[in-house]
């Protein structure tokens, strides 16, 4: 974002954050100015309020979903084994999250695995970092925002995404495992997804870990005396994933996961 020095006595008004030169990415497209839409495309998608318009709209809309399902599944096909690591974009450089992050990527792509983030600032921006330091394939996965839009500088291969439902699915089809650091509703959205993926059999069991265990313990404790005393899930459901604070014993994790595949 531009700033504006507050003094400046011939600004009459207060210039539009798109007009000041702020790029909105949506899908393929970047866009500024007055070509930044209302609304996003999942929004307009999933919004069947008002006009009946959206009847006569929607089957359109399945060429752009399959579209985006045809780009992400040909630009992921060849990076060979990767990590997701998912967390906060709030969470930045002078934060101990985001160094930890950092150091994790840089030691899971020492090892020869692409690192996978959501391609946008805090944690995701340490993952990519990391990847790069170690010479490792560095992709952001981007979706449209209203805010946190865009990839961030470490990015080498960046496909972004219109629909949170096809970015999740390339989230789940690449990826080996996940290092889930802190993070808020979108992180936990993404952690619950992988959880109930991996509890119905619908992907292949993979590592799941959730490191920062004052961040994550209360979480866990809530499952276990909530969720398990209840019935809601079973014992083996809390076996889905290992909480930790020790770097080495994710990168073990990690490490020992994916080369099992390769045996």
């Amino acid at each position: 974002m531009t700033d504006h020095d507050s003094t400046d006595t011939d600004s009459t008004a207060e210039v539009p954050t798109s007009a000041a030169g702020d790029v909105y990415n949506q899908g393929s497209l970047r866009l500024r100015g007055s070509q930044v839409p209302e609304t996003t495309a999942d929004q307009s998608l999933l919004d069947s309020r008002g006009s009946s318009g959206w009847a006569h709209e929607d089957p359109w809309r399945v060429l752009r979903i399959q579209g985006e399902f045809v780009e992400g599944f040909d630009s992921l096909a060849k990076i060979g084994p990767a990590v997701s690591i998912f967390g906060s974009a709030r969470l930045k450089q002078d934060t101990q999250e985001y160094q930890d992050a950092r150091e994790i990527s840089r030691r899971i792509a020492a090892s020869g695995n692409a690192i996978i983030t959501g391609g946008g600032p805090g944690i995701m921006e340490a993952g990519n970092l990391g990847a790069r330091e170690a010479g490792g394939v560095s992709i952001g996965l981007g979706i449209e925002l209203p805010f946190e839009s865009g990839l961030n500088d470490h990015v080498e291969l960046g496909v972004n995404f219109r629909y949170f439902f096809v970015r999740k699915t390339m989230f789940l089809k690449y990826s080996r495992g996940f290092v889930v650091m802190p993070g808020g509703f979108g992180t936990l959205d993404e952690l619950f997804e992988a959880f109930t993926m991996v509890q119905t059999g619908k992907v292949t069991s993979f590592p799941i870990v959730l490191f920062g265990t004052a961040y994550w313990q209360g979480l866990v404790d809530w499952m276990t005396t909530t969720l398990l005393a209840e019935g809601a899930i079973s014992d083996s459901d809390l076996k889905l994933f290992t909480l930790t604070d020790d770097i080495g014993e994710v990168v073990d994790i990690i490490g020992t996961a994916i080369e099992g595949e390769r045996q």
